[in-house]
């Protein structure tokens, strides 16, 4: 794994890149650790490295389902370029790991001499209205089994491991579902011979497999990202 490494960050140009760094503090993020509440101020904006971040929704300040991810391809608090300094959405540690961590006041200073930041802020927000539009669509029109292949591969790519850690408890309340559902989908694709799944701990046996079994979502996001950054 790259260490320290943000692929937004290193889009930036040498010097932009180096005096946005240097307002930055690389801090570590715990295991369904809530950073962000809805309709609280920002305080901070984390550009993560080998942690990821769930965006989830809530209705009656209860959270009840995941819209969007956030790894090391991107940043939480791209709106900040738009002026909105307060939190649309919940925002939970699916991934515990590091993230470069900037105060909003801080960030809004770089914003407003830098802009190469700006463009590249406002190229992410596209990416991230596609994934939560997408994902809103996702939960109408499709069944359980091709959303949790889905969120498996978006997972794998943001923590760059086939293995990772992630509970039924945890992925019925990312997805949005009854347990008992989600049992039956990731058993399903275990017998596909696609993951391996154990105590919490899942392997990505066959991502060829996996991808195939996948919802047209996850190829819909990744041409977003590449469209948005080519």
């Amino acid at each position: 794994m790259a260490d320290n490494k943000n692929d937004f960050i290193d889009r930036l140009p040498r010097k932009e890149r180096e005096r946005l760094l240097g307002s930055c503090k690389l801090t570590d993020l715990a295991y369904e650790q809530v950073i962000w509440e809805s309709g609280k101020p920002l305080r901070y904006i984390y550009f993560p490295t080998s942690a990821f971040i769930s965006l989830v929704a809530s209705i009656d300040d209860e959270p009840v389902l995941e819209v969007g991810m956030i790894g090391h391809e991107g940043v939480l608090g791209a709106q900040l370029a738009l002026g909105v300094s307060s939190a649309p959405l919940h925002a939970v540690v699916q991934g515990e790991g590091e993230s470069w961590r900037i105060g909003a006041g801080a960030l809004r200073s770089e914003l407003g001499v830098s802009e190469p930041l700006r463009r590249l802020m406002h190229a992410y927000l596209s990416v991230l209205m596609r994934q939560m539009s997408t994902s809103a669509a996702c939960v109408r029109f499709h069944c359980i089994g091709p959303r949790l292949a889905r969120w498996l591969l978006m997972t794998q790519d943001r923590a760059r491991s086939d293995v990772f850690n992630v509970t039924q408890q945890f992925l019925s309340y990312m997805l949005g579902v009854r347990r008992v559902g989600i049992t039956a989908a990731a058993g399903a694709l275990q017998s596909e011979g696609l993951i391996s799944y154990s105590r919490g701990a899942l392997t990505v046996l066959d991502r060829a497999g996996l991808e195939a079994a996948s919802c047209s979502c996850y190829a819909s996001d990744r041409f977003a990202y590449a469209s948005a950054f080519h």
